[in-house]
């Protein structure tokens, strides 16, 4: 290729890489100034801060009609050793041995030292691309200390009026697919057996709602009991400005977040394959269940499922390969434990992310049979739909690995079917174009004879549409980094 092709849209980028540079340092600074402070942490009465009622999650749970019977036990070998905090068992590592080269633990601290975990190499510019997205939007520590500090703080309130209740950070914040911009999902656990969603755990949130529109009303930006078939409580934490959704008795949650967060690390191709895929679909709107699309959920499963099914496969069932670890009756304070004795997966496929993110495409377009197939990761491969009624006359159907229910349900319009597997196909067509990558807007401003085609005045999104508009794939990507924010600190 000439030296114009050997030039990536990494240089589309270089803003993005830059604000992630600045807001990991401040993400350091932070921590310090955190750290030096007394817990429990004081709360700030801030100025409200208007409030934006985010995506309604659609979680996969079948409702219970048990009643309330024994409250969970807290253990004392999992009460957080700081005064005035009771830290999170997901959080408790005497239990949790050292082996290194497994999946990483979560530590005990308050702030727990960074996961590194080696990246794979980029074997061409388009995986140089998304390994580039993946470490400018991933998680950073600081996130996470943010959404485990308000955890701990509403844990302490909400035990007030439930003694022996457990508070549990759970979703993307810990599966190890969460990004700068993610929300957090709570989970309150009142008791060892199930609950029923629309009785009980809505007066539980009743309850809950009361308590932070009153005595916490001065970090707690007006919380919404969302009536949907796991209800929850949306809020914004004022302090961490951090959107959250908590339920009661979700459990399913807690086991699934565990699972996810072990395929993420045993392969590490996993993490920013899920990423760019999850900008995607948020740049072009399908990725919000409560409108009928899909949820960040799905779409991970999605992902995992494409992994587990290619002719040498880079992701294995974990729960056939090791059925103790995800047992789906294990007590709640044991999950966290045992995904950390699991080494990491071998795979004989050598694909790099380029290779893979392309694959991913082709298969959702060609290869999927969505009118008959389901997608399980528990098996390891596309099964037949069953023939239950949760299932029938459904667009899109994904197995939840533990309580095997349909994650996908929000997609009930084909309408929104039609408009996903639309813009599946769009980057499928264009797959084939990837390939070697055009030059960038500098070079072609610096040649004379295509000043037309690129004005000077023109901003990033114009140039892409300009320059690679027959590189509709690169496109794509490019303006999904356009959506990566970063939190101001």
């Amino acid at each position: 290729h000439s030296s114009t092709d050997q030039l990536s849209v990494q240089l589309f980028l270089n803003e993005e890489l830059d604000a992630k540079r600045l807001s990991v340092e401040a993400c350091k600074l932070e921590q310090l100034l955190v750290f030096s402070l007394s817990l429990p942490l004081r709360r700030l009465s801030d100025q409200s801060i208007p409030h934006d009622v985010k995506r309604q999650r659609f979680n996969s749970h079948r409702s219970e009609t048990t009643v309330v019977n024994q409250a969970v036990p807290l253990p004392v070998e999992h009460r957080y050793s700081l005064p005035g905090s009771n830290q999170s068992p997901l959080f408790h590592a005497h239990s949790i041995p050292d082996l290194t080269g497994c999946v990483p633990p979560l530590r005990y601290t308050l702030f727990p030292d960074p996961i590194e975990t080696p990246l794979p190499v980029a074997k061409d510019k388009l995986s140089q691309q998304v390994l580039e997205l993946f470490q400018a939007c991933q998680q950073q520590t600081c996130d996470l200390n943010r959404k485990e500090l308000c955890r701990t703080e509403l844990q302490r309130e909400i035990q007030q009026i439930f003694p022996q209740s457990r508070l549990f950070l759970v979703g993307s914040s810990l599966n190890g697919f969460g990004t700068r911009s993610s929300d957090g999902d709570l989970c309150l656990v009142v008791k060892e057996e199930p609950v029923n969603q629309k009785t009980e755990a809505r007066h539980i949130l009743s309850l809950v709602q009361k308590l932070f529109s009153t005595k916490l009303s001065s970090y707690i930006e007006r919380p919404q009991l969302i009536r949907a078939k796991v209800p929850i409580v949306k809020f914004r934490d004022k302090v961490s400005c951090v959107e959250f959704d908590l339920n009661v008795n979700n459990v399913v949650g807690i086991r699934n977040t565990f699972l996810l967060r072990t395929y993420a690390y045993i392969e590490n191709r996993v993490r920013p394959l899920v990423l760019v895929v999850k900008k995607w679909a948020s740049f072009h709107e399908l990725n919000d269940a409560s409108r009928g699309t899909l949820s960040s959920y799905t779409l991970v499963l999605m992902v995992l499922h494409y992994l587990q099914t290619l002719p040498e496969p880079i992701l294995p069932s974990l729960q056939k390969n090791y059925p103790e670890s995800f047992d789906p009756t294990m007590q709640l304070h044991l999950v966290h434990q045992a995904p950390c004795t699991i080494p990491p997966y071998l795979s004989k496929n050598g694909s790099s992310l380029g290779d893979l993110l392309i694959g991913f495409f082709k298969y959702y377009a060609t290869e999927f049979d969505w009118s008959h197939q389901m997608i399980s990761i528990r098996e390891a491969k596309a099964i037949p739909r069953p023939d239950g009624i949760e299932w029938r006359n459904k667009f899109i159907c994904v197995e939840e690995p533990f309580d095997r229910t349909n994650t996908a349900r929000a997609v009930h319009e084909k309408h929104k079917f039609d408009i996903i597997k639309g813009e599946i196909l769009k980057v499928k067509s264009a797959s084939h174009l990837i390939f070697p990558l055009i030059t960038s807007l500098n070079t072609l401003r610096a040649s004379p004879a295509k000043r037309k085609t690129v004005p000077d005045t023109c901003n990033r999104a114009t140039a892409i549409r300009c320059c690679l508009s027959q590189k509709r794939i690169m496109f794509l990507l490019c303006n999904s980094v356009q959506k990566c924010k970063f939190p101001s600190i």
